[in-house]
């Protein structure tokens, strides 16, 4: 493929820094708004328009566990009380259901029900289909140096684990 002019704001400076180049930070941010936007564009296609992008850190911290308020508010960095409205929200959806503690019956965790495993599984086919666009842009083996570079780094970075998947 031939090389591109680089990508302008309309009305706003480039994106550059002092030396030309656009910083990885700003291109992994903007690649990754690009894709939460595509994602939630094509779940509200398919019949989860009440998705929020807040639901996937939950989603995926209850996939194969149960989760409780503190567990969640201590991955978002977030307040008790936060984490409860969230989880209000996702039952209230119907992508969660609360259920009872083996283990202590002042704790009430949650747990993904049908419609949120529908939910994670359409997720991961949508992130798929992002993944062929963006190999149709730059190509299979493109997309491939991109994710293993990035899990070089972050494997070098993290002592050969990956880091906690947490929101910003």
């Amino acid at each position: 493929m031939g090389r591109r002019k680089p990508l302008e704001v309309a009305g706003q400076p480039p994106w550059q820094d002092g030396s030309g180049r656009v910083p990885l930070a700003r291109l992994f941010a903007m690649a990754l708004r690009t894709l939460i936007d595509d994602l939630h564009v094509r779940l509200a296609a398919s019949g989860f328009e009440d998705a929020r992008p807040a639901f996937g850190f939950v989603l995926l911290s209850a996939r194969n566990t149960q989760v409780t308020a503190k567990e969640i508010a201590e991955l978002n960095g977030t307040s008790k009380q936060a984490a409860t409205k969230l989880l209000a929200l996702m039952e209230a959806s119907d992508y969660l259901k609360r259920v009872p503690s083996a283990s202590d019956a002042r704790e009430r965790p949650f747990e993904l029900t049908t419609r949120g495993r529908k939910l994670l599984s359409r997720v991961e086919a949508i992130y798929r289909d992002l993944e062929a666009e963006w190999a149709r842009a730059i190509g299979t083996a493109g997309v491939e140096d991109l994710r293993s570079g990035l899990m070089q780094a972050l494997d070098v970075r993290y002592d050969g684990n990956l880091p906690p998947l947490r929101p910003t």
